[in-house]
């Protein structure tokens, strides 16, 4: 059982977004982090020289020990002994720094842990105004600060995750904006082949029918070959393949639509008499007749040669499809239209169909099974021709209730017929 390409080309890019998404999420957050870092290790550093900065002015001006800066615990060794701020945690001051200090005079920053604080001290030597020295210690108390920085933290947490989250979201919705161009050229390149596949069914077909009925001619001529009719089976092949020619070309342009130009008037009365003449045949070898009404004359748009004979080849080969006996093609003017009409006398369309008949493999199982009308790209390709050239499509039952009726309209070429047809 072979998988369905439209599912596999789903998968594709359903695993293309999930990728993209993810690749953006994991950049975001990286970035996220690293700027982070960056951050909290300029906070960090501005910080600790602030600190710095406060024990080295505090301790070069302070006097006395009993009015502190705000966090701040003093303690001033001289010649008399020692003094300390009041309320000081246990440890308080630290001995050994003063006792190093004194001897070295070089003044010693550390960081200790007292009771339940962790404290950042600074010790140094000072000279009095009476040409004394004191050992003045001033200790900061650092454990506000931790409790601010482990909010900081926290609120980063909070920060990066709902950045990441929104990072996700926005990666998602651009990996299928980034992976939307490819869904369409996926789906450009499916309808192209599963059109080219279509169209060129039938003129491959008949082109290969003269081909085939010409071998044989010549092959059971031996000596007696009619030239006129060999000539004209070598006319119909050659015009086969320049009509099949001309489908590749149209089907390009309809898969590029930007490339198509403004079109070239086309007579869509000749167009119609072309077309019965190739389908007779095949219309002939089911034992139906099929016919053109042109009571208008040459009735002219503007648009595809090859575009227009699809779309009419389409309307004719559905018809005869599900005929029972006659078709009739017949191309009228009205007003600033162009009318192409389709009639055959077979068993009708359903009713519940008519809406999407021209959608692409549109189908309907008439009860009985024979006569039951099937649909695939033909009728949706005509509508899509019939789009481009400007136009509309429409479907109905005869109003005897029997056989189909299937239109299309389009705007008729306002310019004189003679321009067509010096064309």
């Amino acid at each position: 059982m072979s998988r369905d390409p439209r599912s596999a080309d789903a998968a594709l890019v359903r695993r293309a977004t999930i990728r993209l998404g993810a690749q953006a999420t994991i950049v975001t957050a990286v970035v996220v982090a690293l700027i982070a870092a960056v951050a909290l290790v300029v906070f960090l550093h501005f910080r600790d020289a602030s600190d710095a900065n406060a024990l080295a002015v505090t301790t070069a001006r302070t006097d006395d020990v009993q009015d502190p800066p705000a966090g701040m615990w003093l303690a001033i060794r001289s010649a008399d002994g020692t003094v300390a701020t009041n309320g000081r945690p246990a440890g308080l001051p630290l001995v050994d720094a003063l006792d190093r200090v004194r001897a070295s005079g070089t003044a010693e920053v550390v960081r200790a842990t007292v009771g339940s604080h962790e404290v950042l001290v600074r010790t140094q030597l000072r000279t009095t105004p009476d040409d004394g020295t004191v050992v003045v210690q001033a200790a900061l108390d650092l454990t506000p600060e931790h409790r601010q920085l482990a909010e900081l933290l926290q609120a980063l947490g909070v920060v990066g995750v709902a950045g990441l989250v929104l990072a996700a979201v926005a990666g998602s919705l651009l990996a299928r904006s980034a992976v939307r161009p490819m869904v369409a050229a996926l789906t450009l390149q499916r309808r192209f082949v599963a059109d080219a596949s279509h169209e060129l069914r039938t003129p491959l077909t008949l082109l290969s029918t003269r081909a085939q009925m010409l071998r044989r001619r010549v092959r059971a001529g031996s000596g007696t070959l009619d030239a006129a009719a060999v000539a004209a089976d070598v006319d119909g092949v050659v015009l086969d393949a320049e009509r099949l020619a001309g489908i590749l070309d149209d089907l390009l342009l309809a898969a590029a639509p930007l490339s198509a130009g403004p079109g070239e008037p086309v007579d869509v009365a000749g167009v119609a008499d072309e077309v019965v003449a190739a389908v007779a045949p095949a219309a002939g070898a089911a034992g139906m007749t099929i016919s053109t009404r042109c009571p208008s004359g040459p009735a002219f748009v503007r648009g595809s040669p090859a575009g227009l004979r699809r779309a009419v080849t389409a309307l004719a080969d559905n018809a005869i499809r599900h005929a029972s006996s006659e078709v009739v093609v017949e191309v009228t003017t009205s007003g600033e239209s162009v009318v192409v009409q389709v009639t055959d006398d077979g068993p009708g369309i359903d009713v519940a169909m008519l809406p999407r008949l021209f959608d692409r493999f549109a189908s309907t199982g008439q009860s009985g099974g024979v006569g039951a009308r099937r649909y695939g790209l033909g009728l949706a390709l005509v509508s899509e021709i019939a789009d481009r050239h400007g136009g509309s499509v429409a479907a109905s039952n005869a109003s005897d209730g029997t056989g189909a009726v299937l239109r299309v309209e389009l705007p008729r070429l306002q310019e004189t017929s003679q321009e067509g047809q010096q064309r």
